[in-house]
């Protein structure tokens, strides 16, 4: 598994996805616990907190496996966490990103590419 791992992180689209993955994972393991929280009771409020156990176990697996300068990968990371957070907010919860989100996500997109691509 290793190996495999590896050979996908040497090219940088490889590493991309890998926190897409990640990323995706993350948000919609939260998503569950928010179900739960807020908008289901008895049963199905205790799936979607076994869900969300679930997917966010995968989640930190996915981030943690791979053998990776997670320091620097950390701002493109944050980027996609803030992009899938406005796509699983809208197709789950119908809620659309507000100006203030629009804004200050470009900021984030803009610190994001900044710690990824600055060489010092």
């Amino acid at each position: 598994m290793r190996n495999i791992l590896d050979t996908i992180l040497a090219k940088p689209l490889g590493a991309f996805a890998v926190l897409g993955v990640a990323a995706f994972l993350e948000v919609l393991g939260d998503s569950f616990f928010q179900s739960g929280l807020y908008r289901a009771s008895g049963a199905t409020r205790a799936l979607f907190f076994v869900l969300g156990t679930l997917v966010l176990a995968l989640y930190g697996l996915s981030v943690n496996t791979p053998r990776w300068d997670f320091g620097r990968l950390l701002g493109i990371y944050v980027v996609l966490v803030f992009v899938m957070a406005q796509i699983i907010g809208k197709v789950r919860f119908h809620q659309s990103p507000t100006l203030p989100i629009y804004v200050g996500g470009s900021l984030m997109v803009a610190g994001g590419i900044l710690i990824a691509f600055w060489q010092a």
